[in-house]
């Protein structure tokens, strides 16, 4: 699990409802089911309109992607790539055909059966960079909804803000049911405010870190395949894939797995 976005979310949200319950108020005043359906209803409505059914689809599939820390590990891809610089170096890169088929990660395969196959180096990294090019096009669907549904919701909360008050002035002949009926009216405001900044303008930017991470490991990728094809010395191939990763990932060069166990 990602434990940043949990902590996150348990933070903002405890914030709200601590901060009301310290200044008197109650629960109950901030539940409203109308104001959720307005908001929560017409913001889904908004991007619907905006967005396609299967880039909506895929970006409600990536939410698990923002809870749950990448599967990719840097230093693992790494010595992998290091290993078949090894080995091509000593009996041919034709000998990785069968090393090719047990690699997990689709782009380091296909780049380097390109590479297996014989293809030039300069055509891999052409046909590759084309590849990355339009997966990290695609991949920044998924928050560009969302950043749009945090652009949507406030403006929906003032209006079911708006349709509270209209129902308020409606009643003016009874003035034990104004002091509430307000309250219930912003009600609205709080849950179109509080989910744009809580949750979607969130869950869009860490979905736009999470598509750039993974655009910088296949770049890796490609950069070490090319770099084997052409025999470069496996140390040196090591060294210049290791310029790559982040300066955290560099002070914790063990795969999680293997912190965690130790």
């Amino acid at each position: 699990m990602d434990i940043a976005t949990i902590i996150g979310l348990i933070l903002g949200v405890g914030a709200i409802v601590g901060g009301q319950i310290l200044e008197g108020g109650s629960l109950h005043s901030i539940t409203q089911g109308t104001a959720a359906v307005i908001v929560f209803g017409g913001t889904f409505g908004a991007v619907f309109v905006s967005f396609p059914l299967k880039d909506i689809i895929g970006a409600v599939k990536s939410i698990g992607t923002v809870l749950s820390e990448p599967k990719e590990e840097p230093y693992q891809i790494i010595a992998q790539i290091t290993s078949f610089a090894n080995k091509a170096r000593k009996e041919g890169i034709l000998s990785l055909e069968k090393d090719a088929q047990d690699i997990q990660y689709p782009f380091l395969k296909k780049a380097l059966m390109l590479a297996i196959d014989g293809i030039e180096p300069k055509s891999i990294r052409e046909t590759m960079e084309t590849e990355l090019e339009y997966t990290e096009e695609y991949g920044a669907v998924a928050g560009k909804i969302f950043e749009s549904a945090g652009g949507y919701s406030p403006t929906i909360g003032i209006i079911g803000a708006v349709l509270g008050l209209i129902h308020v002035m409606e009643n003016l002949s009874d003035p034990s049911k104004l002091g509430s009926g307000i309250a219930c009216a912003f009600v609205a405001t709080v849950y179109g405010v509080g989910a744009a900044n809580l949750i979607f303008l969130p869950i869009g930017n860490k979905l736009k870190l999470r598509n750039r991470d993974g655009i910088i490991t296949k770049e890796m990728m490609l950069e070490g395949v090319v770099a084997v094809s052409i025999g470069e010395n496996p140390r040196i191939i090591e060294e210049k894939l290791k310029s790559f990763l982040s300066e955290a990932a560099k002070e914790n060069p063990l795969p999680k797995a293997v912190r965690e166990k130790g």
